[in-house]
């Protein structure tokens, strides 16, 4: 599987991660501040679709790649068969 080869898709997924940690450590905040279990839930729910996001975020961007390696003249080209498997498996994961 290719990693993410443009700049701006490893800054793109990065700073929504960053910005996923600093949700968790608010939530660590918010648990040793006895703060209730609702805005906690709250929290966590934010959490987990920030990370959702992200995911489907990095997924796209392996599509694209994948299917621009794909029309390219010449030179290696990804298995198409094999690049539907790959995307089947990670969007399976998404649930």
């Amino acid at each position: 599987m290719s990693e993410l080869k443009t700049k701006q898709a490893q800054t793109d997924i990065l700073n929504r991660l960053r910005r996923a940690e600093g949700q968790i450590r608010g939530i660590q905040r918010m648990v040793e501040e006895g703060e209730s279990c609702l805005k906690i839930g709250q929290q966590f729910s934010a959490v987990r679709s920030a990370l959702d996001s992200t995911y489907l975020r990095m997924t796209v961007c392996y599509m694209e790649q994948e299917l621009d390696a794909c029309m390219q003249p010449e030179g290696d080209k990804p298995d198409v068969a094999e690049l539907l498997k790959n995307m089947e498996t990670m969007l399976a994961r998404m649930s």
